[in-house]
């Protein structure tokens, strides 16, 4: 689905406008992409970011730029004031719909697997998977079922269901999910002795002098 939000033009770049920019509620951003040449633009901070919670990151953004038409974009970065946890800067990137293009889709594990309600814990050490697709054909997110994991399973790129328009770019053998034994207390002990402190070299000499 195609979200639509307004932008208008920056013609003064300098700080003094910018921060005028951030008071009125808006912020600053930039529009750029393949053979485009790069506008300076100003876009409401909220409908921006109701936008990516509701449609996603990848989510394809007609971008109505004042007295300049529509634009197809999708949000390229972004950045977070620190200290006021604010957006205060975006990049979009103008995207040909007949193009295919590699972008990150965040994964998603469904289920509570059958190793974790045996005693085991279940990791996840890939939190986005790489794909290529048209950008009306990118997924919001990619979800795979773990109920059936149990204790000392795992999943791989190779497991994920290939639904949709997609291609994953990903290694097939990358580990996408895995259940492991609990930790127990003779577990701790013993990395704790393997981890006791060396004996100083030369303590007993200076101990017997």
């Amino acid at each position: 689905m195609v979200v639509k939000l307004n932008a208008i033009k920056r013609e003064d770049l300098t700080k003094s406008a910018t921060k005028e920019i951030r008071r009125s509620g808006k912020i600053p951003a930039v529009v750029y992409g393949k053979d485009k040449e790069s506008k300076s633009v100003a876009i409401d901070s909220i409908a921006l970011v109701k936008t990516v919670r509701d449609e996603g990151r990848n989510a394809i953004i007609s971008l109505e730029v004042e007295n300049d038409g529509a634009v197809d974009v999708m949000l390229h970065d972004y950045q977070i004031d620190p200290i006021k946890d604010q957006l205060i800067h975006a990049d979009f990137y103008v995207v040909n719909m007949s193009e295919e293009m590699d972008v990150a889709v965040a994964l998603r594990l469904d289920g509570e697997a059958q190793g974790s309600k045996d005693g085991g814990v279940l990791q996840q050490p890939l939190y986005e998977i790489q794909v290529r697709a048209k950008p009306g054909s990118i997924p919001e997110e990619i979800a795979v079922d773990v109920s059936a994991l149990k204790v000392g399973d795992s999943l791989t790129v190779a497991d994920i269901p290939t639904e949709g328009s997609y291609e994953i770019l990903d290694e097939q053998e990358t580990t996408i999910a895995t259940v492991v034994p609990p930790t127990t207390e003779e577990d701790f002990e013993s990395d704790t002795d393997g981890n006791a402190e060396p004996e100083l070299v030369g303590a007993d000499k200076e101990d017997k002098e």
